[in-house]
């Protein structure tokens, strides 16, 4: 019989703890940053317009940043229902 109860016990469900809570607010703060840095190349003076948007992204470390960016929403996205799911 195995023993459910003091430190023997396994915890299992909504992986309560630190690397989630964790990884909530990294990826949160890496949204913010990469809101903060289009929200500022957009708001240089300027005409809004395809060569402005295409210019934004055209270099590789906004690409790679975008991309970074679109797997933390995820991933953030993913913690936090699979929470709410696991807890209620």
């Amino acid at each position: 019989m195995s023993v459910n109860y003091g430190s023997k016990r396994i915890v299992t469900g909504a992986h309560y703890g630190l690397r989630d809570w964790l990884s909530q607010r990294v990826t949160a703060a890496l949204m913010a940053l990469f809101t903060l840095i289009v929200l500022v190349q957009v708001l240089m003076p300027g005409a809004i317009g395809y060569d402005k948007w295409a210019g934004i992204f055209a270099a590789q470390w906004m690409k790679v940043l975008t991309f970074v960016v679109i797997l933390s929403l995820l991933w953030h996205a993913w913690v936090g229902m699979r929470d709410v799911w696991m807890d209620y």
